[in-house]
């Protein structure tokens, strides 16, 4: 999807909410992260750090490593309540 059909479905989906908690959320959430430098996080993590996440990245694209939402919730219910 180019970056103005993206534009053009998010203005729809926004178009579409009459709740105002949930558009000012979406607010603050788009104001947040459009106001954060890329690589500003990546470049707080050491290096050791940007290195497990780079194998972590290459681990999930082997399907065999991955769970289901489903069996997620089950693992970690106590920390979800």
């Amino acid at each position: 999807m180019n970056p103005i059909e993206l534009k053009n479905k998010f203005h729809l989906l926004i178009d579409s909410i009459d709740n105002e908690n949930l558009l000012n959320n979406f607010y603050d959430i788009l104001k947040r992260i459009s106001n954060v430098q890329e690589g500003h996080l990546w470049n707080r993590l050491s290096k050791d750090e940007q290195e497990e996440v780079l194998l972590a990245f290459e681990e999930s694209e082997n399907q065999e490593n991955l769970i289901s939402q489903e069996e997620m919730t089950k693992k970690h219910q106590k920390w979800l309540l």
